[in-house]
Order: structure tokens, then C-alpha cells, then sequence
């Protein structure tokens, strides 16, 4: 039931650190089931989600010992996916990446429909199909997918669809098969990316990282291995539009320029400057913001549809109208009635498209944030603002920014959660 207070229109300054990446480490943390060897992942950020994801390997008897902070050590020894807690799944959208995991070491399981953010439909035939072109046959019921895979096998693959997870699921299955699979129309994120060097580490051999077309030759005794988790390109991108919208000097430490391409080249189409070092990126502000032609959101390398809110708040900054399409998702829209309570002039024109005419001089207001990016999103506004904003729902904020209002004060920012 916390919420965060909010006093805006203070320019920020100094450095902020991104952490690991959340859509890199939940996967990876799945797919170290794939081995009763030990593993140990470091630069994990503290987020909800990893705590979650955790929570379910724990439940089925794996072993789980943090190292250091940020490290853990994992040994799925006497994995038991029977007693997987099915509540805890529920809550859980990244709980999907077990079907792949769990299908590599049980014959047989059962796993709870995935929860997560309501940005949508999410739906997860592309994952079924993949699976089952590899030999797994699934059925499911009002609660549980049921799983059985005993004529599990490789195979060629061609997913439905550019799906980050899908991919990761048929990826680390494929790791754990005898013989080659080739999975063709993958998603190519970094993050993919980083799941295939984790797997190439435990003993798989991958081709085509970074591509659209992966060819993996897996191995049926894959061993433990340690693997550090690449930064979060998502994070790095919130902090370098709050610096471009609130027109204040940060310097995002641990921003990889190669994953950030296209979503630095929108934000220098709005006017930002940057000074990009080998492993940081400065904002120079601007005073002055224009609007684009239209934000786009695809697979990558596109603009990413987890940066929408944050770009359409900057958007509210810029003189002139944006036009924002995101066609991957139909509820990634709710933040805009938010920024409306807050006196910006945006309008949803249908569920996949969205207008937004700036500048506008935003006003501190209550709003609430319905999903993890639209929560950040708001928290930038609510910076940009004149007056208190006050945000609520903001457990949705810490499933993927850890401890962000600490790190926002020590920019400067005045931001104060409280417990009710």
C-alpha cells in the first residue's frame, strides 16, 4: 500500500548507476534448472520480480544462497517441479520462461496460468507452438497448463511471431537436447542475447546470437557455470529521457550505447544531447523540445514497446503533436489518463494509438501507476510537474526499478515513499 509523494519542477544533476538487466536475470534464473550443477549469477538487480522468481525455485527444492549482494548461487540438485507454488506463479508474468526450463528435466508438470502487468492480452500460443513442434505436449484448464514431455525432441522451429519469451523457452529446451534445433523468426534483444552466452556457458553451442535465426546443438549434461547479467538497456533509457524532460545534467552510468541505437536517435530527434562515454551517457539539456513525426514501437533493434511511456511523457515537453503507435500491446495506453489528471494534452485515439500535443506545463496531481513502465513513466512527470504528485500502485514501479526513489534523491529529486 505504499505510494510515493512527489515534489517536481527541481532540475536534477549528478550520476545514477543502471542495474542488471530485470528481463535478462529472470530467464536466466529459470534456466538454471536446466543443470543439477551449481550456478552463480551476479549483478542481479533487487527488484520484485527476481525476488518472485526465486521464491518459485525455492519452492521446488532448490537450493538458493546469496553470495554477495548482488550474487546468488543456484543448485537445482533435487528439483522437485511438484511442489512449484502455483500462488506465487500467478503473480508472476516472467513464470512462462519454467515451461522451457522444467520441460528439459521432468517427464511430467503442472505450472499456473502467469500473472504480471496489465498492459494486455499476452497470449501464449506462440510458446505452446514451439514447444510442441520440439516433441512437448500441453494441455491446459482454468488454472494450470499440464505438460508432458516425454517425446520431447529437437526440431526446427518457426515461431508465430518475434516473442522474447517464446524464444527463451525454446532456447534453453533446445540446449538440453541431443541433436540440432533451429529456431528462425527469434526475437534478437541483448537480453535473448545474454540467455544464449549463459547457455553456451552450461555447455550448449548456440549460432547466430543477436540474430533472427538461432542454431543450437544441446547437450543432455549441461553444467553449472557463472554468468554476470548485462545492464539494463530499459533502465538506462528511463534515466536519459528524465534528464531530457526535467532539462537536467545526469550521467547514466553502465548504459550501453550499442543497445540504446534507435532509442538515442528518437531522443535526438526531440532536440537532446548527449556526450557518450565509453560506459556511461551524459544528458546535455536542452532548453528546447520538438515534437516527432510519429513514435513507433517493434522488435528490435525498433523502440522498444517497454520505452513508449517513458518517450510519450517526454512528448508532453516538446512543441508541436506526436503520434505514438504501439501495436504490440493493447493496454500500454493507461498512463495517458494519468498525464491528462496532470493537465497534458493527450488523447487515446484507439488501443493501439495515442496523441500527444506539448508543451505542456504539467501539474502535480494523484495519479496511480497501472503497470511497471507506465509507473516509471509517471514518476518522470511527476518530476517534470510543478507541485506534489502523489502515486500510488507503485509495487507495480519496484517489480522492475530498485530502491528508484533513493536513487532519484541522490539526483536531487524530492520524492518520499510512504507507507499508509
Amino acid at each position: 500500500m505504499d505510494y510515493f509523494e512527489i515534489q517536481g519542477g527541481k532540475k536534477l544533476s549528478g550520476t545514477i548507476d543502471v542495474r542488471g538487466s530485470k528481463n535478462a536475470t529472470t530467464p536466466i534464473l529459470a534456466a538454471t534448472v536446466l543443470t543439477s550443477g551449481e550456478c552463480v549469477i551476479s549483478n542481479i538487480p533487487l527488484i520484485e520480480d527476481v525476488y518472485r522468481m526465486i521464491e518459485i525455485l525455492q519452492s521446488m527444492d532448490v537450493e538458493v544462497s546469496w553470495e554477495g549482494e548482488r550474487t546468488v548461487k543456484i543448485c537445482a540438485k533435487n528439483l522437485d517441479p511438484s511442489k512449484i507454488d502455483l500462488v506465487t506463479v500467478k503473480k508472476l508474468r516472467s513464470s512462462i520462461l519454467l515451461l522451457g526450463s522444467l520441460s528439459a528435466r521432468a517427464e511430467s508438470f503442472k505450472i499456473a496460468h502467469p500473472g504480471g502487468c496489465t498492459i494486455g492480452k499476452r497470449p501464449v500460443g506462440t510458446h505452446f507452438d514451439a514447444l510442441e513442434k520440439m516433441g512437448v505436449h500441453i494441455v491446459q484448464d482454468e488454472e494450470c497448463y499440464v505438460i508432458d514431455t516425454r517425446e520431447k525432441k529437437s526440431a526446427k522451429v518457426v515461431l508465430q511471431g518475434f516473442s522474447v519469451t517464446a524464444t527463451e523457452n525454446a532456447m534453453m529446451l533446445a540446449a538440453s537436447l541431443p541433436g540440432k534445433t533451429i529456431i528462425k523468426i527469434a526475437a534478437a534483444e541483448p537480453h535473448v542475447e545474454d540467455l544464449g552466452k549463459f547457455l553456451v556457458s552450461m555447455g550448449a553451442e548456440i549460432k547466430g546470437l543477436g540474430t533472427h535465426t538461432l542454431e543450437i546443438i544441446g547437450n543432455e549434461n549441461l553444467r553449472g557455470a557463472h554468468h554476470e547479467i548485462i545492464p539494463d538497456a530499459n533502465e538506462a533509457a528511463t534515466f536519459l529521457i528524465l534528464g531530457v524532460a526535467t532539462k537536467s545534467p545526469i550521467r547514466v552510468e553502465n548504459a550501453r550505447e550499442e543497445n540504446l541505437d534507435l532509442v538515442l536517435e528518437k531522443l535526438r530527434e526531440f532536440g537532446a544531447e548527449f556526450k557518450i562515454e565509453e560506459n556511461a551517457i551524459e544528458v546535455i539539456p536542452t532548453d528546447k523540445l520538438r515534437a516527432i513525426e510519429k513514435i513507433d514501437t517493434r522488435t528490435y533493434p525498433g523502440i522498444p514497446t517497454d520505452i513508449q511511456a517513458p518517450l510519450g511523457v517526454l512528448a508532453t515537453q516538446a512543441e508541436g503533436e506526436t503520434i505514438i503507435f504501439d501495436t504490440m500491446f493493447e493496454g500500454r495506453f493507461n498512463y495517458i489518463s494519468e498525464l491528462e489528471k496532470m493537465r497534458a494534452k493527450a488523447k487515446i485515439l484507439n488501443p493501439h494509438q495515442a496523441v500527444i500535443i506539448g508543451p505542456s506545463k504539467l501539474k502535480g496531481s494523484s495519479i496511480k501507476s497501472f503497470d511497471l513502465r507506465a509507473g516509471a513513466s509517471l514518476i518522470i512527470a511527476a518530476l517534470t510537474a510543478r507541485g506534489t504528485t502523489t502515486i500510488e500502485e507503485i509495487y507495480q514501479v519496484d517489480r522492475g526499478y530498485e530502491r528508484i526513489e533513493e536513487r532519484l534523491a541522490a539526483l536531487g529529486a524530492d520524492i518520499k515513499r510512504i507507507s499508509k
